[in-house]
């Protein structure tokens, strides 16, 4: 019998031409860690349609963990940010790492149009701020492969692991990524870092997510 929680952290290879995924550097730092009295347990994930949601169910049925979280690169964005719904679409203006590049076909064909997470972001969201790191909701996650993940897994918890709790978040480039692009914002590796370890510090407190305003208007 398990006698203490997991936490499931995934993060990406590289992709579209990058030499590192930020996502990665920051996830494997956090393998092995002890957090909320939980042990961390990390996975990278291949950026390939399907094969993602393949290896991804494999490390939930290895580490069975009460929480996962997913991480992704959002090369452009400027703050942590914490996804609050993925919808049921493939649509890549660039190919995966296999070469695919499926235009506007579902993730899972008899699935919802779109599931929320089931992480307390706004909570997420509140302890990052109360802790200095620059952090909103985001209400996309786009149309590639971390919106493919993020709505494979809510897919799966929703159907074969309810019990468990999950979710996605989106981190900039690194500085090292954002120098080639003039203007583009980045966060350092140690910032990302102290940030998962906030947000997996706030999911495993927050059975229910807090109400604060995390809107938009556009």
């Amino acid at each position: 019998m398990k006698t203490q929680k997991t936490v499931l952290i995934t993060g990406f290879e590289p992709f579209d031409k990058e030499k590192i995924n930020p996502s990665w550097e920051a996830a494997k730092q956090l393998q092995g860690r002890e957090l909320c009295g939980a042990r961390v347990e990390a996975r990278q994930l291949p950026c390939v349609f399907d094969v993602s949601l393949a290896c991804l169910y494999a490390a939930i049925d290895d580490v069975q963990p009460d929480l996962v979280i997913a991480v992704g690169q959002a090369g452009g964005r400027p703050n942590i940010t914490v996804e609050r719904v993925a919808i049921n679409i493939n649509d890549a203006s660039i190919p995966d790492n296999q070469g695919n590049q499926p235009i506007n076909t579902p993730i899972v064909a008899t699935g919802p149009a779109a599931y929320f997470a089931t992480l307390p972001i706004n909570a997420i969201v509140k302890g990052l701020h109360d802790a200095g790191v620059p952090a909103s909701i985001s209400q996309t996650a786009g149309t590639f492969v971390c919106n493919h993940v993020m709505y494979g897994l809510l897919h799966h918890l929703a159907c074969v692991n309810p019990e468990i709790r999950g979710g996605v978040i989106h981190i900039p480039y690194l500085p090292e990524q954002a120098v080639r692009y003039s203007g583009t914002p980045s966060m350092a590796l140690e910032t990302v870092i102290t940030a998962l370890e906030i947000a997996i510090d706030e999911a495993l407190k927050n059975s229910e997510d807090i109400a604060i305003n995390g809107g938009a208007t556009h």
